[in-house]
């Protein structure tokens, strides 16, 4: 069992990240979406939060404190009720710096968290590899070890912010096990392919990259020869990319009901029209499945227990849920949700993509 009731200072967060996504982030999305860009002005107000440096230790300039899981979803849950693929962008740099938070070095630490205290600092990990087979179980990225170094080599795609950051968490399979190499932008061998194009979430860049015999240092190995836990990073991915898609599905729910209840057919709203009702109490139920899910998932991560089946599964059913949801706001606002004066045809094309996403962000 888990509470529910959230504290005091998780519903302040939340207030303060609602408010933002409210009056910053829903504002821009569709522009956003049209030009495949984000204003530099959300993403520069998105460091005031403390999305990124405020779990970073105060000695390499974070606040300090403590991160939850559970707060890390209700954040991610409210930047995507503005717009998921914003969202991602604003929390992809945690896919560098929590994972050498919680297990790098102290010259890891010293070196790299610095960075993402002075303000918003592009970073990102590469985990999905092209190929319809792909485990995360078993990446076919591999990095060899030769006369005390590493030589990486693999194929990457879905990396976000890729164009943009200096560092790179490339996930690799290393003989039996898996570990993380941080790969700096211009190590020799690491290409960044076009900006792929995808159906959905346009403002954020996503890459392919490659990597040919890509030598690194020891050093580059995250938690040296300790390494670090590339499930659990998993596990808080998923998790992470559950609220998103949580946040998703709300925003989608919340404005068919508004629409339901002001467009009107023979005389009165279709909200009470027996057909859309059931469609919007079905909507309202997935969006609270989905969330439950994802906090069980994410109180069991806070306690430190094997969460991979909870963070599996709440990935899995909101991914669904959301896409089911956003189809279902389509379908409720009838021809007005099939063109883009409306909101929702956005909605269904970035829902779309959460079945396909693995590791793109981390609560």
């Amino acid at each position: 069992m888990f509470d529910l009731e959230l504290t005091e200072e998780q519903q302040l967060v939340r207030d303060t990240v609602a408010s933002f996504a409210q009056n910053e982030i829903r504002p821009v999305a569709r522009d956003s979406d049209e030009s495949g860009s984000i204003p530099q002005s959300v993403i520069d107000q998105s460091f005031e939060l403390g999305l990124i440096h405020s779990a970073l230790p105060e000695a390499q300039g974070g606040y300090g404190e403590q991160r939850s899981a559970v707060t890390g979803a209700i954040v991610a849950e409210e930047l995507a009720w503005g717009d998921a693929s914003i969202a991602m962008h604003l929390l992809a740099p945690r896919l560098v710096a929590y994972p050498v938070a919680d297990a790098g070095t102290t010259e890891q630490r010293e070196r790299i968290l610095p960075r993402f205290a002075k303000g918003f600092h592009a970073a990102t990990a590469a985990v999905v590899e092209p190929r319809f087979d792909f485990d995360t179980t078993h990446f076919e990225t591999r990095a060899t070890r030769e006369n005390g170094s590493y030589v990486l080599n693999g194929h990457k795609c879905f990396v976000p912010l890729a164009e943009d950051s200096d560092l790179v968490l490339v996930l690799a399979q290393e003989g039996d096990t898996q570990a993380g190499f941080l790969v700096e932008r211009d190590a020799e061998g690491l290409a960044i392919l076009e900006r792929e194009k995808n159906m959905g979430f346009k403002p954020l860049t996503t890459n392919e990259i490659t990597l040919e015999n890509v030598k690194v240092g020891a050093e580059a190995r995250l938690g040296g020869d300790d390494g670090f836990d590339v499930s659990r990073m998993l596990d808080l991915a998923r998790v992470g990319l559950a609220s998103l898609a949580v946040g998703l599905a709300r925003g989608a729910y919340e404005f068919a009901r508004e629409y339901a209840k002001e467009r009107t057919a023979f005389g009165v709203p279709i909200a009470q029209k027996q057909a859309i009702a059931f469609i919007l109490a079905d909507m309202a139920i997935e969006v609270d499945a989905s969330r439950l899910l994802t906090w069980e998932a994410a109180a069991k991560l806070d306690k430190g227990e094997d969460a991979s089946r909870e963070a599996y599964v709440a990935k899995r059913y909101a991914a669904n849920a959301a896409l089911k949801i956003a189809d279902n706001a389509v379908q409720v606002l009838g021809g007005h949700g099939y063109i883009r004066d409306f909101p929702v045809e956005l909605w269904f094309r970035n829902a779309r993509a959460f079945t396909s996403f693995e590791g793109m962000t981390l609560v």
